[in-house]
């Protein structure tokens, strides 16, 4: 009997090929062993705010190997016209987005100018060196202070920087926090940082005019998005556009942006030059011009009772949303909704501003807003249990929305323009368990044990819920050949979830076939072209649903083709290890294989198999070989679109040391307790988590990206972007799972992987705030910073 693989720790089919070094990126393609292929290099702006007066590319003409050199005024019709907005919203008055390359303004450092194509890429890049730009220098704003002010704009015609502004409320906050017995005021801030995934955006492209088409691959979160892109800026029909996304080497949303510059510039080269072009994007033009996120600076107002039960709670925020919105409010907006994490405060008013600056654009980073509003929620929970000498557990657990009160809806849209409505969850269950995790009732006495030896130890707690699984929509497609192989074909990309083995073990489960025999396409908009893109914590959930659902409907099909041949019904049938037999009667069979023959109806005959399927071996002559309503071929087709979002959620803890003299932060112990409702895979689940934690040490304790007030970035380089190592991530991270089935999918399942990155700030802040007892408001920190906050606020460092 086939054994059920849903909640099974089934080893990664993808492992074998990526650690053999046989992964296939953008930067390996070379089609069809191409050697005429071309690539391109990109002139960048220097400075951060500049009028651009001429541009003079004479010098590079007459280059031998450079085919050509583009600006601004080369481009026309939709290419000349400004990049995408992709996410419009009401409130964002004044949006703005970039142009393929620069006109008449410049407005981060590394802003595309100027595009060359040449037959390598070391002459490109020379070529780009002789291009000669006059500018005249305009006041650059950078950071959210300088935005706020707005003595000098980012662009001219939007007043005071203010890209957009957001209000939000239920109830009546500002009046329950006037007549609450106890308040409080915090102002925080979290500095900006960025993605950084191994490999960085690519893109190549190749025209086909003897059959009028366009083949892109390109390192994209959307492969379906930037098809469509391209199509408009090209002119193109979307069926003369093919786009593949290969392996990917890490997205963690900056490639959910799209489309970017070169990914419209490289396949209208390609187009124009009638030759295949690449285009590699190198370490420094991804820390210059691909996107960043996280930078926020918080004021929040709360009432409550003597128990610490919010009466009202009042946030204001300012958003550096850098110089362009092409993503519009998503971060934002997250920030503002998810920050209530699973609590219920009686009355909520969030109002936010997203602000322009001369800094790279901001769209999501793994977590995409719902780190800052952890941050925000958490250190509020710890400032009321400080001020009334509570436990931070108790505050947290008299806010909780309680089991028995879902479907809660908190009053707010969410980033989908849906009900912000969590469908299920156990909060207290989770405090139980991640208490037990890290030993939080056991700590005290650890703490006063250390404090005898000299150490200084604290422990940290943070709650969070994710708003996971965002529609539209997604699809799949299920295909049995005849030799009993199964093709899956979903739209997503992926850049290392395990989507290849997750996805296979819905089929295998659903269809009664073999694990080994599935295989898994993605990203292929050849093989799948509806589709939306893999963010938001949603490919299991809406791919994993459509899968489902596609693998179902093959499956009523095969049992219905198989019935005929078996002559049996078909409710009397069942599918086991790939053959179809009657219940009980294991020796009345066919394979899957054979039915997928019988399901084609043929005229000729190919090989042994298909003369089962020829016109006189099969079919009754009074019937039409293809039944009405039918379609040869053995295969299901469906998509999955879900009324709103599920909400995961979960509970970290982490016991930190810090050094008396240095302020070096150490790790002793980090804690995880997790609940994404069913799990498909808890081996995978567990390795998004440990991904996660480890993204998330390094946006509290390492990375930031560090601007300069003239927009310069001074750390662009991974000497200079701390990063943290293998020795600076917890040895072992202990793991608990809650399973809370969301009733919005037929799988019961919630998205897992942003979770492990989302409390990272908030954690580490109460932790090193316990351990020191100095107030901890700024994140990341750094031991300097540390030592410096020992110093102001009067504490003195002693062995």
């Amino acid at each position: 009997m086939t054994t059920k693989l849903m909640g099974q720790k089934v080893q990664r089919v993808e492992d074998q090929r990526f650690l053999r070094g046989l992964g296939r990126y953008v930067d390996d393609v070379n089609v069809e062993n191409d050697a005429t292929m071309l690539h391109a290099a990109v002139l960048r702006s220097p400075h951060a705010h500049a009028r651009i007066l001429a541009i003079d590319v004479d010098a590079v003409l007459d280059i031998e190997g450079v085919h050509a050199v583009w600006t601004h005024e080369d481009l026309t019709g939709p290419m000349a016209e400004p990049l995408p907005l992709l996410i419009p919203h009401p409130a964002l008055t004044h949006g703005r987005t970039q142009y393929a390359l620069a006109k008449d303004e410049v407005n981060y450092v590394g802003e595309a100018i100027a595009f060359v194509v040449a037959d390598d890429r070391y002459i490109a890049e020379d070529a780009v060196g002789l291009i000669r730009v006059d500018y005249e220098l305009l006041p650059p704003v950078v950071g959210v202070d300088a935005a706020r002010a707005a003595t000098s704009l980012v662009h001219e015609d939007v007043p005071g920087n203010v890209g957009a502004r957001l209000e939000q409320n239920v109830g009546d906050a500002p009046a329950a926090i006037a007549a609450a017995p106890h308040t409080l005021v915090l102002d925080l801030t979290i500095e900006r940082s960025a993605c950084m995934p191994m490999e960085g955006r690519g893109t190549v492209a190749r025209w086909e005019p003897d059959l009028n088409r366009l083949q892109m691959w390109t390192s994209t979160q959307s492969s379906t998005g930037v098809r469509a892109a391209v199509a408009v800026k090209l002119g193109l029909d979307l069926g003369q556009v093919d786009v593949i996304t290969p392996d990917v080497g890490g997205g963690f949303g900056v490639k959910i942006n799209h489309p970017w510059p070169e990914e419209l510039l490289v396949p209208m080269a390609a187009r124009a030059l009638g030759k295949t072009v690449k285009f590699t994007e190198d370490r420094r033009e991804h820390f210059i011009s691909s996107a960043h996120e996280r930078g926020q600076v918080q004021h929040i107002e709360v009432g409550f009772d003597d128990d610490g039960r919010l009466l009202g709670l009042d946030v204001e925020f300012w958003h550096d949303h850098g110089a362009y919105t092409p993503y519009g409010l998503i971060v934002p907006i997250i920030t503002s909704t998810q920050l209530l994490g699973p609590y219920k405060p009686q009355n909520y008013r969030v109002v936010f501003e997203s602000l322009y600056t001369n800094t790279v654009m901001v769209t999501p980073y793994r977590g995409a807003g719902r780190p800052q509003g952890c941050y925000a929620m958490e250190r509020t929970m710890d400032a009321i249990a400080k001020y009334l000498g509570k436990d931070r557990a108790d505050v947290r657990a008299v806010n909780f929305i309680q089991p028995d009160e879902f479907p809660y809806d908190q009053g707010l849209i969410f980033q989908d323009g849906r009900e912000l409505e969590y469908d299920s969850g156990d909060y207290p269950a989770s405090l139980v368990k991640i208490k037990e995790l890290v030993g939080w009732d056991e700590f005290p006495a650890f703490q006063a044990e250390m404090a005898a030896q000299g150490r200084r130890v604290g422990i940290g707690l943070a709650c969070y819920v994710e708003g996971t699984g965002v529609g539209p929509y997604e699809g799949a497609h299920v295909h049995i050949e005849t030799s009993g192989k199964v093709k899956v074909a979903t739209g997503l990309t992926t850049q290392g979830q395990g989507h290849a083995t997750v996805f296979a073990q819905l089929v295998a489960d659903e269809l009664g076939c073999s694990f080994e025999d599935v295989e898994v396409v993605t990203g292929d908009t050849r093989r799948m072209p509806y589709a939306v893109g893999t963010f938001a914590s949603r490919a299991a959930v809406m791919s994993g649903s459509a899968i489902h659902l596609a693998a179902k409907r093959a499956k009523e099909k095969a049992l219905t083709i198989a019935a005929d041949a078996l002559e049996a019904d078909p409710s009397d049938l069942q599918i086991v290890d790939g053959v179809v037999s009657v219940k009980g009667s294991p020796g009345t069979s066919i394979d899957l294989g054979t039915v997928s023959v019988l399901s084609n109806p043929l005229r000729y005959a190919f090989d042994e198999a298909s003369k089962a399927a020829t016109q006189f071996s099969v079919g009754d002559p009074g019937k039409p070989p293809v039944p009405e309503d039918e379609e040869p071929g053995l295969e299901g087709r469906d998509f999955y679109s879900p009324e709103r979002a599920t909400f995961a959620s979960g509970m970290h803890a982490v016991i930190v040391e810090t050094d008396p003299e240095t302020a070096e932060i150490r790790i002793l112990k980090y804690a995880v307790v997790h609940d994404c409702g069913h799990l498909i895979n808890p081996m995978i689940v567990e390795g998004q988590i440990h991904g996660g934690v480890a993204q998330g040490v390094g946006g509290a304790l390492y990375e930031r990206m560090a601007y300069d007030e003239s927009g310069q970035l001074l750390n662009a380089s991974f000497m200079d972007f701390l990063m943290p190592y293998v020795t600076e991530i917890p040895d072992g991270i202990d793991i608990d799972h809650l399973e809370t089935p969301s009733p919005l999918n037929p799988l019961g399942i919630k998205g897992a992987g942003e979770a492990g990155v989302i409390p990272s700030a908030a954690v580490f802040a109460a932790a090193i705030e316990d351990a020191e007892g100095i107030d901890i408001t700024a994140m990341p920190i750094s031991p300097s910073e540390l030592y410096s906050l020992r110093q102001s606020q009067g504490q003195e460092h002693s062995a």
